[in-house]
Formats: structure tokens, sequence, C-alpha cells
């Protein structure tokens, strides 16, 4: 190798070794990370309004009448007693007797109320339930009979008319029309704790309630046999669960209505069934085996408060 061919040589090895050498730190540079914004979790607070205190698809809808504070008051007048709404009745596993009188009557409690599922709905006394008007559902107090109730958070007071049965779950004491509940404050919170107070004195009634045992109410009678120990299954489709058991079609039947909003996309039937004697029940089914339904029955318990039995059609 002579003398020029060696300097050529070391010339392309220096120039080599250059463009290899990587770059100094403060020259290095990366893509810059994309800004990405901070996504709302499930605690982050929204805009959206609440949907409001009321079952799905129980809202008060989107025609609402305006003005509802101006609706007036229930005005309390003599009425005669329902025949068949004021009955012992059984409704999810408890027995109750409604008041045939008033006198002087309170009960503290927590207020609910219901909307559109059941409006134009049968109520316990026959009448066509108006979400828009001043009436009232009660365990106990007559039917048909007034109630002075008052919020006791904000002291706003209504007098409903009382022409239903209910509520029965959750402890309440009295559920109330939308419009009553809107005058009270509570729509938006679902419920709301109130007096209730009768607001007037019931006339002598000629026409008494038809008298009938709690053992009546409480014990099913044939065909409708109450299921404690047979394991056996039954033909399908015969066997239920059953909810109350009422001496009057409209308590029956408004009640039904109720059963159908709880149990809503359960898969099973809520119907009522004429035994062949003058009760008229509310079963829910149906299931295959009593077995299966017994499992159904464990598992509404603590939903319901009271275990529901098996019968068979």
């Amino acid at each position: 190798m002579n003398k020029t061919t060696g300097l050529i040589l070391c010339a392309v090895i220096i120039l080599t070794a250059c463009g290899s050498v990587p770059p100094r730190k403060e020259e290095m540079r990366s893509t810059p990370a994309p800004v990405i914004e901070a996504q709302a979790t499930s605690a982050t607070p929204t805009d959206e309004p609440k949907r409001g205190g009321y079952l799905e698809g129980d809202s008060p809808g989107t025609d609402v009448p305006a003005n509802l504070d101006d609706t007036p008051n229930a005005v309390p007048r003599v009425e005669p007693l329902h025949r068949f709404a004021n009955s012992p009745y059984t409704a999810l596993g408890k027995t109750y007797t409604p008041l045939t009188t008033v006198g002087k009557f309170e009960e503290r409690g927590i207020a609910s109320w219901y909307g559109k599922k059941f409006h134009g709905k049968r109520t316990a006394s026959g009448e066509i339930y108006d979400m828009y008007g001043m009436t009232a559902a009660h365990p106990t107090l007559p039917v048909p009979s007034y109630a002075r109730v008052t919020n006791l958070s904000n002291k706003k007071s209504v007098v409903v008319r009382v022409n239903d049965r209910g509520p029965f779950l959750r402890e309440r004491v009295i559920d109330l029309s939308y419009v009553a509940a809107h005058k009270l404050g509570i729509v938006n919170n679902g419920s709301a704790e109130v007096l209730v107070e009768s607001e007037s004195v019931m006339a002598d009634n000629n026409i008494q309630p038809i008298e009938i045992s709690d053992s009546v109410v409480v014990t099913p009678l044939k065909p409708a046999t109450a299921l404690s120990v047979s394991n056996e299954p039954a033909a399908s489709g015969n066997v239920y669960l059953q909810l109350g058991a009422f001496k009057s079609q409209q308590g029956a039947e408004s009640f039904l209505e109720r059963m159908n909003v709880e149990f809503e996309g359960s898969g099973k039937r809520v119907e009522l069934y004429h035994g062949g004697d003058d009760m008229v029940r509310v079963h829910i089914g149906s299931y295959a085996t009593q077995d299966e339904a017994r499992a159904i029955a464990d598992r509404l318990q603590p939903r319901l408060g009271f275990k529901p039995f098996v019968v068979l059609h």
C-alpha cells in the first residue's frame, strides 16, 4: 500500500465513524406526547338533571299541565264508604284491617308518589287514577276519606282524597298523586318524611263493609293450597307464588298494577286468580317445579319483607 492510498483509506474510516456517533443529549428530541383531555368518570359531577325519585318509566311525562302549584286541595265532604275497598285484605304477606270510621288519626312516616305508569288505571275504589288529581293511596284509611299531609322538612301541606290502597313496600305510609307530591316538594327526591292527619269526620254509614275473619284472608283456600313440605314437581305451568288475597276485585286489580311495576322485567306474569271462593288472589309465575318456586320465594323475602308461598292452580 503506497502513501496516497493509505491516506485515502484513513479518511474514509474517519468519516464513517463520525456518521455513527450518536447526537449529544442536548440535541436529542422526541415526538411530543399527544394532549389527552381528562375524561369524566362516574364520580365526576355532570350538568345533566337528575331523573327524579320515581321508578323507571314512571316519570311525570312530557305533557305536564302548567301551573301545578295552583291545583286546589281536595275538599272534604261526606261520602259513603266503598262496600268492598274497606274489607280486611292481605298484601305481600301482611294483613291490613282498614278503618271504617275516622276519628282523630295521625301517622308519621315516609311518603312516596306514583305517576304515569298508573295514570288511567283503576284504583281500589274502582275510580280511575288521575296523577294530576289531589288523591292518595293509604293501607288503612277509609276509602274514600280525606287526609292532610305535611312535609316535615319544609312544612308544606296539602289535603288529598284517599281512594286507593298502598303503599305496601319499603315501610312507606302513603302514596301521593304526582301533583300532590309536586306541591309538597318531594318529586325530585321521591320521598319525604310526612305527617298524615285525618281531615274530616265520616258520617254514619248504612253501607257496612263485608266482614271476613283474618283467618279467611290469610289462609288460602282450595284449590290454591299452600305447600310447605312436598318436593314433588307439578305439571309445568301450574306452580305459582301468592303475593296477596283480596275480598274486592277492585282492590286486587289495583294491587296487581303495582306488582306489575315492581316485577317488571322479571320474565314472570303477575296475574289475578279466582279459586272458586269469594277471594281474589294475586299470583306470580309460573314456575316449572315447586323447588324452583321456593328458591325464588327465598330470594324475594328480603325484597318483600315476607316469604311468598307456593300454590298450585
